[in-house]
This record gives structure tokens, sequence and C-alpha cells, in this order.
């Protein structure tokens, strides 16, 4: 099933991707091709100390799998990466998850704060990143930074539609474990999870 599912995952072309741009992307960032963030699944305490170190997340504090996903405005899901232990890095998982090799040249990626460490990946691939603007404890923002902020929030609310979307599957949910037995098949329980849901109905009219 992942495998003929895994053929509904793919990144279409730009000029497709505008034909249908929702009407919230169309005044500011038309030209934007895809929003990224990552998302946990909670498995099993392993048994081995080293995997456990691997797998466990500050952010979620018990033992996970983190995965990459990307969407197109209209809520494609245009690429899911394989599952890494819980403490890798947002910029690990772009180096290693090929994500770098899907995204087209000069491309526009919408990312949250939180990957600001991977800008320098992505201008050597001459691909654009939309992100809000830096905060610090030292400088104010500035109205137009302030603006730009509320517009980039307002829009990636629906990668996490998407995430929350991908939840609905039980097995995915947000307060499920996956048994250490079905750990190693759950990047293909992830790859039917986002084909299924590419076949449902667009997540913005």
């Amino acid at each position: 099933m992942a495998t003929k599912l895994n053929e509904l995952i793919f990144w279409p072309e730009k000029s497709k991707i505008q034909r249908v741009l929702p009407r919230q992307f169309q005044t500011y960032y038309k030209d934007v091709e895809a929003i990224i963030d990552c998302f946990e699944i909670q498995v099993e305490r392993p048994s081995a100390a080293y995997q456990q170190a691997l797998t466990w997340s500050n952010y979620k504090t018990c033992n996970t799998c983190k995965y990459l996903v990307s969407r197109t405005p209209n809520g494609l899901i245009n690429f899911i990466s394989e599952g890494f232990g819980g403490r890798t890095s947002d910029v690990e998982i772009i180096k290693q998850s090929g994500y770098l090799t899907v995204v087209p040249e000069n491309a526009t990626v919408m990312t949250d704060r939180g990957f600001k460490q991977v800008a320098g990946l992505f201008q050597k691939k001459k691909v654009n990143l939309v992100r809000p603007p830096s905060v610090t404890s030292t400088r104010k923002m500035t109205k137009d930074e302030v603006r730009q902020s509320k517009l980039v929030a307002a829009l990636r609310i629906h990668i996490e539609r998407l995430i929350r979307r991908i939840r609905e599957f039980r097995m995915l949910g947000p307060h499920a474990t996956t048994d250490h037995n079905l750990v190693p098949l759950l990047d293909h329980i992830v790859i039917v999870a986002c084909g299924l849901i590419n076949l449902q109905g667009p997540l913005i009219q």
C-alpha cells in the first residue's frame, strides 16, 4: 500500500500550484510553493540505552519519531520524510531527508521561526525562505515586522491543519503510542496516511 500511495505524494509544477492558489496567498505570498513543518509520533521507550537517547524528544518529553512534512498552499502533501529520532534537529532533518533534492530551484518555501538555522541550506539551493522575523530581547520589532509576522502566522496555520488531519488516523493520534514492534513499519504507515489525505478534499477551498 505504501509503495502505491507514495505515488500520490509529489511536487506539482509551479503553474499548477498557482492555478489553485487559495485567495489568502494571492495578495502577499503568491510565489509560495510549499509550507513545511515537523511533527512527532510517540513510540514506546526502547530497551537499548542508545535508542532511548536517539528517540528522546525534549519538546515532547517522551520518545518519538520525527517527520518533516511539506504541503502546497491548497493542502496537497508534496513531501514526507522518513522518520528520525526525536532528538534530531530541524537542520539535520532538512539535510538528511532529501527535501533539498526535491524542492525546485528558485521555489519559495514558508516556515516558522524555528527553521531560521536552515536558511543557509536553502540559499545554496537558490530557494527563497519566507518566515516570521526573528525576535530578540534587545530589539523591539518594527510595525512592518509585526505585520509580516501576523501574515505568515495566519497562513502557516494551514500546515497545522494538515498535521491535525494526519493525526485523525488513530495510530498517529496525539495520544497514541506506537508499539515497539511496529516502529520499523512506521514510515510505511505515515506514507499510507499521507497518500490517503491527498485523495481527500482540499484543506482550503
